[in-house]
């Protein structure tokens, strides 16, 4: 688009402080858009005000430190900026979700409900509330705009040109009403030409070093936070022949797969297998082969179709259920609400709570919640 057709277009931009945002701001602007900054204030882990004064425990995706590093870019590009709390919605959305998932003895993806509820959810409300166009961050991600035969404009979300860092997993919730109102500028970059551009436009944020823990959790130790949050029972540890090899710290703890913190010495290592609720034990095994911990066939509910509907299956795409590892061949089938996956490849320790992500080709389908 050219400067003349975008000057009338006012585009929020999510700001974190972060090179990927800063520089997704910049390039709006030379766009000719009319850019907005906007920081948000996250909900951190910390119930005495007072201590978070004297330790300066921080949600480290927005800190004091990364608010100063966003307002600085936004008088450089001498444009508007505000900073937002939106701590009890997040606390709501985002936290409360986490934790009550792990009550569950499932395994949840906070950063996709992060997307869902707060980055695509309440800042696209008090964008459109203010009469904004568009809303934008600094995600690796593309969106194409489609007509179909019948004129009928359609959105799709597509991989970022940069392979590894594209951030298409955590954005399957996307649909069409809130893509009509996104932008994602640094889809068509690398992450070295992002740094590249940081340099030219003199920010000071250009070399920052990324984050890849979850914002809001302190300690680098899930269980920490667990511990303080949720009433652990411990109970037994058994192998799978169910002789009782020690005592576990409380189920939430672990997750299939697992290998370390188990606590278990001597003929180890041992991983998790499974998790008899019923009577509190963790079950383990010596064999990271186990058959116990791979699955071909799973089952998924709250399903959404970024097109807004698939009706025709069997459906033959590709799927991955975590955001590290390769997409693997898949025939979907509906029942009822939820639908029935079949791996090509076994996957290895696939827990409910996960999500798995429809692509086909370079485009992300929708994705769901693994039960």
């Amino acid at each position: 688009m050219s400067r003349a057709i975008n000057k009338s277009k006012k585009v929020i931009v999510g700001m974190s402080g972060g090179v990927d945002s800063s520089v997704a701001a910049a390039l709006l602007q030379e766009q000719g858009y009319e850019v907005i900054g906007v920081f948000m204030y996250f909900w951190h882990d910390v119930s005495d005000k007072l201590q978070a004064i004297d330790t300066h425990i921080e949600n480290r995706c927005c800190s004091r430190e990364a608010e100063e590093g966003a307002r600085k870019v936004a008088q450089k590009l001498g444009i508007k900026f505000y900073s937002i709390n939106v701590d009890k919605e997040f606390k709501k959305a985002v936290v409360d979700y986490f934790l009550f998932e792990y009550k569950q003895g499932r395994t949840p993806n906070p950063c996709i409900e992060c997307n869902r509820s707060i980055k695509f959810g309440v800042m696209i409300d008090k964008a459109m509330a203010i009469g904004a166009d568009f809303v934008a961050t600094g995600h690796y991600v593309k969106k194409l705009k489609t007509k179909n035969l019948k004129l009928k404009i359609n959105y799709k979300l597509l991989k970022a040109k940069d392979e590894n860092k594209d951030q298409s997993y955590f954005l399957y919730t996307l649909n069409q009403k809130k893509l009509k109102h996104c932008l994602f500028p640094i889809g068509d970059y690398e992450k070295k030409d992002i740094r590249i551009l940081a340099k030219k436009y003199s920010f000071e944020i250009a070399e920052r070093k990324e984050s890849q823990e979850i914002c809001f959790i302190q300690s680098k130790r899930y269980g920490d936070f667990l511990k303080k949050y949720i009433k652990l029972i411990p109970g037994e540890i058994i192998d799978v022949s169910g002789d009782v090899l020690g005592k576990h710290k409380g189920l939430p703890l672990y997750t299939i797969g697992q290998r370390r913190d188990i606590g278990i010495g001597g003929t180890g290592p041992y991983y998790v297998i499974g998790m008899n609720r019923k009577k509190n034990q963790l079950i383990v095994s010596n064999n990271k082969n186990y058959k116990n911990l791979f699955s071909n066939e799973l089952v998924v509910k709250k399903v959404n179709w970024i097109s807004g509907n698939i009706s025709k299956f069997p459906l033959k795409i590709k799927a991955k259920v975590r955001y590290s590892m390769d997409e693997e061949l898949v025939v979907v089938n509906k029942i009822k609400e939820k639908y029935a996956v079949k791996f090509s490849k076994a996957q290895r320790a696939v827990m409910p709570g996960q999500s798995i992500v429809f692509y086909k080709g370079s485009e992300i389908l929708g994705g769901g919640i693994i039960t």
